[in-house]
């Protein structure tokens, strides 16, 4: 399945997008020995990706032509998450400009790991690369 974006970063980390409809999301992730921290368990900030990608997903999935943007993102760790991981989430509500989101990410064992909360807002989607980057962040390419 695809993310109707190339995103590199998404790449490196290898998730796999599995469930994109009707404002809901799934991803799904095994974790490389480079993505963990130092006690050997999924790093935080790969779980945060992965938690922003999977409400960005469900954001998008009820208007797949538009992008998204984070505006904000509330994390809790609630035990390591080891292991293949799993990420649901789900569009609570939408404006015509603003995503509120949620998602879950869970191990194996089906025991959630971590739980977060975003908005998002809507934003067309412009050609990748170098200056399309700078002129979405304001800055002047010319």
């Amino acid at each position: 399945m695809n993310f109707g974006a190339e995103i590199p970063f998404v790449q490196h980390l290898g998730f796999e997008l599995k469930r994109f409809e009707d404002g809901q999301s799934e991803l799904h992730y095994t974790p490389r020995p480079e993505h963990l921290n130092s006690f050997a368990v999924t790093h935080g900030g790969a779980s945060m990706t992965l938690l922003d990608v999977t409400m960005a997903v469900a954001a998008r999935s009820v208007n797949k032509d538009m992008g998204v943007v984070t505006i904000e993102m509330k994390t809790s760790f609630m035990q390591p998450a080891l292991g293949p991981l799993t990420a649901k989430g789900r569009l609570m509500h939408r404006s015509t400009t603003l995503a509120f989101t949620e998602a879950t990410i869970y191990d194996e064992k089906g025991r959630a790991c971590a739980h977060a909360t975003g908005t998002f807002k809507y934003v067309r989607r412009l050609v990748t690369g170098a200056k399309s980057s700078q002129a979405f962040a304001g800055i002047s390419t010319d």
